[in-house]
């Protein structure tokens, strides 16, 4: 679930999200920017992630679109901020779905979470 907050100054829109951005969330996020972006044409945006737990594939091509757009982003936690400065990465993968398919490896061979056989 994620729940989206607006608020709206002179120059600024300002936009406060809270829970997972993820699946039907992202589509619901996307209806309310492009209306949102829509009404209040160019003025500067901001995005607050502090509150958001879970960001999926899409959720990140969301805001890697917002990005584009200009929008500024506040964030707290790590996965987050580590989430955000890939953004900038034009075109390379994140680490974490680069290791991904290697990780999976290691499971099939033996290899426990220590890095050890057995």
């Amino acid at each position: 679930m994620l729940r989206i907050t607006k608020a709206e100054a002179a120059r600024e829109q300002r936009w406060t999200l809270c829970g997972q951005l993820t699946g039907p969330w992202v589509a619901e996020l996307r209806a309310c920017w492009d209306h949102g972006r829509g009404i209040a044409g160019k003025s500067a945006a901001t995005v607050d992630l502090t509150d958001v737990t879970f960001i999926d594939e899409s959720g990140e091509k969301l805001l890697s679109e917002m990005r584009v757009d200009g929008v500024k982003f506040v964030a707290g936690g790590v996965d987050t901020k580590y989430l955000l400065e890939n953004l900038k990465a034009k075109g390379e993968r994140p680490l974490r779905r680069f290791i991904g398919p290697f990780a999976k490896g290691c499971e099939k061979s033996g290899v426990n979470k220590n890095g050890r056989n057995g």
